[in-house]
C-alpha cells in the first residue's frame, strides 16, 4: 500500500516542482521547449564511440538544476528507472563489437565504449525531458506545442493520457486501501481477486474520466485545451535560447575537452 502512495506521489512531483517561482520557471515555455530539443539533437548527433565530446554536454543539466532550484535525487530516481532497458539493449555491445582500441595505455574494445555512450546519452537525454516537465508543466508544455503548430489532436491525446495516469493511479490506491481494510494480515492481493479487482478498477476509472469530462465541459470545453493568456517573450528569455544554442553547436563541432586538454598542454611547455 506504501508503494502505491509513494507511486502517486512520485506521479505529481514533477507538477508540484513546475509550481516553483525561479527564473528557469517564469521563462516562456516556447524557449525551453526550443532548447531542450536542440540538447536532444545535440546530444543523439554523437557518434556511436564518442565519449568525451558528450562530457561538455553534461553543462546544461546542471546549471537548470542549480537556477531552478530542484532536488537532484528525486529526478535521478526517475533516470535510473530507464537505464535498465539501456543496459539491457547495449550490454550485448561488447559481445559482437571485439576490436580493440587503447585509451590512456588500456586496452578496450569498442564495444564497450559504445555502450557507455547509449548509456552516457540515454541518460542526458531522460534528464533534459525531466527538467523541461519539472520547470515547465505539462499545461504551458501544451501550450508551447501548439504555439509551434503541432496539430491540436495530438497535444490534447498527449496531455489527457498524462493526467488520466494519475487518474489511474489514484483508483488503484483507493481499490487496494478498500482490499487491505477487508483483509487485515493478509500480504499482497490473493490470485483469487486479481479477476474483480482488475474490472473495479476499469469500471472506475471508466466512470472517473467520464465525470471529469463532464466537468470539462460545463467549463467551456470545446476541444480547445486552454491554458490561459501567453506572455511574449522577453530579452533574457532569447538571451538564454541564442546561448545555449550556441554552445551546444560548439560542442557538436568542437571536441571542447580535446581542445582544453590541448590548450593546457602548451601552456605547460
Amino acid at each position: 500500500m506504501n508503494s502505491i502512495t509513494d507511486s502517486l506521489y512520485n506521479l505529481r512531483l514533477l507538477d508540484d516542482l513546475a509550481r516553483k517561482e525561479t527564473r528557469i520557471h517564469r521563462m516562456h515555455p516556447m524557449v525551453k521547449l526550443l532548447v531542450t530539443a536542440a540538447y536532444l539533437f545535440t546530444v543523439i548527433s554523437f557518434g556511436r564511440y564518442e565519449i568525451i565530446g558528450l562530457l561538455p554536454l553534461i553543462l546544461y543539466p546542471v546549471v537548470i538544476f542549480i537556477l531552478a532550484e530542484l532536488p537532484v535525487w528525486p529526478i535521478l530516481k526517475r533516470v535510473l528507472l530507464v537505464e535498465p532497458l539501456i543496459i539491457g539493449i547495449g550490454i550485448l555491445n561488447p559481445l559482437f563489437d571485439h576490436q580493440a582500441v587503447t585509451l590512456g595505455g588500456l586496452e578496450i574494445s569498442e564495444g564497450w565504449i559504445t555502450f557507455l555512450s547509449i548509456f552516457l546519452k540515454c541518460g542526458l537525454t531522460v534528464t533534459a525531458g525531466l527538467l523541461l516537465i519539472a520547470t515547465t508543466g505539462m499545461d504551458r508544455l501544451a501550450a508551447a506545442f501548439r504555439m509551434l503548430g503541432v496539430p491540436r489532436l495530438f497535444v490534447l491525446q498527449l496531455l489527457l493520457t498524462y493526467r488520466y495516469i494519475s487518474v489511474l493511479a489514484g483508483e488503484v490506491a483507493r481499490i487496494l486501501r478498500a482490499y487491505s481494510l477487508r483483509s487485515p494480515g493478509q500480504k499482497g492481493i490473493h490470485r483469487n481477486a486479481w479477476g474483480p479487482l482488475t474490472g473495479q478498477l476499469i469500471l472506475r476509472t471508466f466512470e472517473r474520466a467520464q465525470r471529469v469530462y463532464q466537468a470539462m465541459c460545463l467549463r467551456g470545453f470545446s476541444g480547445e485545451y486552454n491554458t490561459g493568456g501567453n506572455k511574449r517573450t522577453g530579452t533574457g528569455d532569447m538571451a538564454f535560447l541564442v546561448i545555449w544554442i550556441l554552445f551546444f553547436a560548439a560542442a557538436g563541432v568542437y571536441n571542447i575537452p580535446m581542445l582544453i586538454g590541448s590548450f593546457l598542454m602548451g601552456e605547460y611547455r
